[in-house]
């Protein structure tokens, strides 16, 4: 698995967007790769600039029962008896918050604060051994969170699951044992159920890189491997913890910590070309962690580092963070029936999308084509170049807002019902147009036969 780049032409008016690349994978490349993770990273006046995490046809994987990515089911009402935000920080995009090492977490509380559940994923709280998530806060895989929103799955609130971890059998056992000790210490202190440790031989081989855009990638081989473990214990377990080396070059360890926050994350982006690949085939939650590869990398003293890495710099593992959301992960369901229960928390149920400015990704196109709200941050930045203010938004649909401080009251407002422009200044005149109706000709009655009658001009 590795991320391609393509570019499309752009359409008038940025319309049915998600249809369109929906039919040009359909159409234009059936038979060729198979997307798993999509994304715009700029839109200019010709073209729409898209990089895309891809199975290669060929790949034993691709021959299974595959859905698309696109696959969208409108939904039909809005559900107001609660109010459910959904948070988006795109993995590996460099943003100023979240785009380290879980320095999101105080943004998820407040939100959290403000709201019946919150819905988020991996990156926005994983915190190497640290996850400080709130009780009503929804830790979901990032291709389950897209889904979520077209509408093909709902989410089901679990008492806890069954965590399989899956480790590399790496050669040096300092690394194993480590993770071993990790998930012990899970089970001792809050409860983690984990039927079993596996190491994987021959393990995954991950490579981080980054994209023509800047973004995080990278590409994935041996992933049939994992698969077919996950097939031959697919009844033992209800969530996925993985944890593997993943290469880069020998510098970036201290390049990163050096950087003061200016270099991007390169680990982050191919661990969610992972997650994205065994959520999306098995439809149960997963999270990934990174192994160091020898034990010069492991005891490199960074110093004191910025305080959005240094939850990293302090971690051997990396794991509790992933164990600890992974722990009440919602049951992920696809039974179209099953996903307008009550209990179950479906796109029907989504009062308003938070994302950085100028992300375009499934997430946004698909709350664009629902009408759900989306409340993007200005100040949020990152490498994504797109005008969010071009999309045909409904009316009061897009809020752009300063900071996440801004987005609670815009939050508020929203399940206030209140119009977000009533409260801002200069308060706008009323719009007021004349609707000129042409004059008709009366309509007559004409008898038919057995008294019925007829409208006729």
């Amino acid at each position: 698995m590795e991320e391609k780049s393509f570019k499309l032409p752009v359409i008038n008016g940025h319309r049915e967007l998600l249809y369109y690349f929906a039919n040009f994978f359909e159409e234009e490349q059936k038979g060729k790769d198979i997307p798993l993770r999509f994304v715009v990273t700029k839109t200019d006046d010709k073209y729409y600039y898209c990089e895309t995490g891809c199975l290669p046809p060929s790949s034993s994987i691709a021959a299974r029962h595959d859905e698309s990515i696109f696959r969208f089911r409108k939904r039909k009402t809005e559900n107001t008896n609660s109010f459910n935000a959904m948070l988006l920080i795109p993995t590996g995009i460099g943003t100023e918050i979240g785009g380290h090492a879980g320095d999101a977490g105080p943004v998820s509380r407040v939100i959290a604060s403000c709201c019946d559940n919150l819905i988020l994923h991996p990156n926005v709280v994983n915190a190497s051994d640290i996850n400080e998530m709130t009780e009503n806060t929804l830790y979901v895989e990032g291709s389950v969170l897209s889904r979520l929103l077209l509408g093909t799955v709902g989410l089901q609130k679990v008492r806890s699951n069954r965590v399989l971890m899956v480790i590399d059998n790496h050669k040096l056992d300092i690394f194993v044992n480590a993770a071993i000790n990790s998930v012990n210490a899970a089970r001792a202190t809050y409860g983690l159920n984990c039927p079993e440790v596996i190491k994987l031989e021959p393990s995954i081989k991950m490579s981080a890189t980054y994209s023509d855009s800047g973004r995080a990638v990278g590409k994935i081989e041996g992933l049939e491997n994992l698969f077919e473990l996950l097939d031959e214990r697919s009844d033992e377990f209800d969530a996925v913890a993985l944890s593997s080396v993943i290469k880069v070059p020998h510098s970036y360890h201290m390049d990163y910590f050096k950087s003061e926050g200016e270099m991007l994350n390169p680990w982050g982006g191919v661990e969610a070309m992972l997650t994205h690949a065994v959520s999306h085939y098995y439809n149960l939650p997963s999270a990934h962690s990174p192994m160091f590869e020898t034990e010069a990398i492991a005891n490199i003293d960074p110093g004191v580092v910025d305080s959005r890495m240094a939850a990293e710099a302090v971690s051997v593992t990396f794991l509790q963070c992933i164990l600890k959301g992974l722990q009440r992960s919602p049951k992920i369901i696809t039974d179209e029936k099953a996903i307008l229960q009550n209990d179950v928390i479906s796109a029907e149920d989504i009062s308003c999308l938070i994302i950085p400015d100028g992300c375009i990704g499934l997430p946004t196109l698909a709350a664009l084509e629902q009408g759900i709200p989306v409340i993007a941050v200005r100040g949020n930045t990152n490498v994504m170049e797109n005008n969010l203010e071009a999309l045909p938004w409904g009316l009061n649909q897009l809020h752009i807002v300063d900071n996440y401080l801004e987005v609670v009251g815009a939050m508020s407002a929203i399940k206030a019902g209140i119009s977000i422009e009533s409260i801002q200044r200069p308060l706008h005149s009323t719009k007021v147009t004349t609707k000129i109706i042409a004059e008709k000709q009366p309509e007559t009655l004409t008898k038919v036969n057995e008294g019925g009658i007829n409208f006729v001009s």
